[in-house]
């Protein structure tokens, strides 16, 4: 039996225009049995979502889990909390960085592993100012335009 490749049930195309990407990790996440369903199915929204360090834990908040069709009563609340899975001094680091400096905790995209388990890429992130957007789509597209005029050359 061949290795599984990474399979990304969810992304997060926002993030990338509203934030510079300083640092990525990659976080495990506690799930229940009716959730890990629903996200193999693809079922997930991570687009407002975003992540706290409470108590020395990392918990992802604003992830919407849609409750599994045959789930019944065991299914959870889709936009519980969810604590993310990381080492200690990774949470120091992040503990760190999002007092001091300013920056926010943005989850990117999710995704099943190789062994089958839900993974979260999480990005350590700065806000953008409006002319950034600008600027960013204005590079986008002179590029753009760049990469059609030498297809037609």
């Amino acid at each position: 039996m061949g290795k599984r490749q990474r399979k990304v049930v969810a992304n997060n195309k926002k993030a990338r225009h509203d934030y510079f990407i300083e640092d990525t990790y990659e976080a495990g996440i506690v799930l229940t049995g009716t959730e890990i369903k629903s996200v193999r199915a693809g079922k997930v929204s991570i687009k407002e979502s975003y992540a706290k360090i409470q108590n020395g834990e990392v918990i992802l908040l604003g992830m919407n889990i849609s409750p599994y069709e045959q789930g019944n009563r065991f299914n959870a609340d889709p936009l519980r909390p969810r604590k993310l899975l990381l080492h200690k001094k990774e949470i120091g680091k992040l503990l760190g960085l999002t007092t001091q400096q300013g920056l926010t905790l943005v989850p990117l995209q999710m995704y099943i592993n190789e062994e089958g388990r839900a993974k979260v890429e999480l990005a350590v992130a700065r806000g953008k100012k409006n002319y950034d957007k600008r600027e960013t789509l204005a590079k986008k597209d002179a590029q753009r335009k760049m990469e059609q005029a030498m297809k037609r050359r």
